[in-house]
């Protein structure tokens, strides 16, 4: 399969989610994701503007990819977006799975889980018990990103053949753990000020 592919949708869609203007009319933002599918392709010293950004972010996982997607769907108003407690599933679920494959990079540990991606049987069945509970707890978007993310895994639509590579990247586990921590600290700084108020009220 052609392996530029994701670097053009990536750039697109990052482009797309980050770009002012959300208030905008659907076909206001519809021309604002077709312009941008087009400068994707913009040459700059013999390199598109999109193989510029892969030279700087390598590619994303799928499951990255899906979730740009999705926030593209959001926008357009296409689809409504999630509830706190389904984003909450999701950021908590690949946080953990960062903090399993992560310090071995970092040095912090002799086991590699990295490996395990490459004859990926006990991974996928671990997956598949996580992919078990999202569906249990009825996250059904959460279920779709593993599920995808798998299938591609599985018809190797990356050049990598290694399941990790198609299921987290440091961007993506970056960004579920900075939202856990600012969810967090809003909630404690919630119920703090929930606390004093309740004993300042008090008789």
């Amino acid at each position: 399969m052609n392996e530029t592919w994701q670097m053009y949708v990536t750039f697109a869609l990052l482009a797309f989610a980050i770009a002012p203007g959300r208030k905008a009319a659907r076909p206001a933002q519809l021309a604002l994701l077709v312009g941008f599918c087009a400068l994707a392709f913009l040459p700059i010293s013999s390199l598109s503007l999109a193989a510029w950004l892969r030279t700087y972010i390598e590619d994303l996982a799928i499951t990255s990819v899906l979730l740009l997607g999705w926030v593209g769907l959001v926008r357009l108003r296409l689809v409504r977006p999630m509830s706190q407690v389904r984003r909450w599933q999701i950021f908590a679920t690949f946080s953990a799975l960062a903090l399993f494959l992560y310090p071995a990079t970092l040095g912090l540990t002799y086991f590699d889980p990295y490996r395990l991606g490459y004859a990926a049987g006990p991974l996928l069945a671990a997956l598949a018990l996580i992919t078990l509970c999202l569906w249990l707890l009825g996250n059904t978007f959460g279920v779709a990103l593993l599920v995808l993310a798998t299938l591609a895994y599985a018809f190797s639509i990356k050049p990598s053949g290694n399941y990790w590579d198609y299921l987290l990247d440091p961007f993506l586990a970056l960004y579920c753990w900075g939202a856990l921590l600012s969810g967090l600290k809003q909630h404690w700084t919630t119920k703090g000020a929930c606390t004093n108020l309740a004993i300042k009220t008090a008789p």
